[in-house]
């Protein structure tokens, strides 16, 4: 692999300083040909090579970028007046062998609903969460969701969930779908009851997208 132009600032100027663990705030800027970075963060300095680099003619840079999805087809910013980068549009609660449960987060009052309208679940259920969102003006890096859950007040699990990386949404691929990792209802007399939880979608840069609170029930049959 060739290390000129844009893969020399790649290598160089990232690998030797990943774990930078101080980041003060300001982008990298760009002055001939050579990365001047002021504080490192990697998500921040990634977005910067990615769409600030001087090599952006460079035809290694731009196989990179279109196989990540970037620079291919036209950008959309499906809200100009939400200033978040990731907007979650939807919630659907996946149950094997029933219609999927989908919550519209576009609707007036939809996070209001999904904390006063338990969902049921019966005990060993199979059953897996599922988002639709999409990104708008800038890469979003390292997306993740964080569940906590409580019964009767006392925290009984921590959950994560990467989703992963994503470039702007464009007119051909106007928006994107995780489903998460699988999961299985608890069974029992003692594991059946109220639960509630509060979520969150986070990136790398910490910066919170959506944060909200649902609940369910575990019964012995829907």
């Amino acid at each position: 692999m060739p290390r000129d132009g844009f893969y020399k600032d790649l290598s160089y100027y990232i690998y030797p300083h990943w774990t930078v663990p101080e980041y003060r705030g300001g982008d990298p800027t760009f002055s001939h040909g050579v990365i001047r970075i002021h504080s490192l963060h990697p998500p921040r300095l990634l977005r910067a090579l990615f769409l600030n680099s001087p090599h952006q003619n460079d035809d290694s840079l731009r196989r990179w970028k279109e196989s990540l999805g970037i620079g291919s087809g036209k950008a959309i910013v499906a809200n100009p007046n939400d200033p978040r980068t990731a907007i979650i549009d939807s919630l659907a609660l996946e149950v094997e062998g029933r219609a999927d449960i989908v919550v519209d987060l576009r609707a007036p009052g939809a996070l209001e609903q999904l904390k006063s309208r338990p969902f049921t679940i019966r005990e060993g259920a199979r059953f897996r969460m599922k988002c639709r969102f999409h990104v708008q003006r800038q890469l979003l890096s390292g997306l993740k969701y964080i569940q906590v859950l409580k019964r009767k007040g006392i925290r009984v699990a921590k959950d994560e969930e990467m989703l992963g990386s994503y470039p702007p949404n464009t007119e051909d691929n106007p928006s994107y779908e995780k489903r998460f990792a699988a999961e299985e209802a608890p069974s029992g007399i003692m594991a059946r009851g109220h639960y509630d939880a509060v979520c969150k979608f986070i990136d790398d840069d910490l910066t919170e997208h959506l944060k909200f609170a649902w609940s369910f029930d575990i019964k012995k049959d829907w």
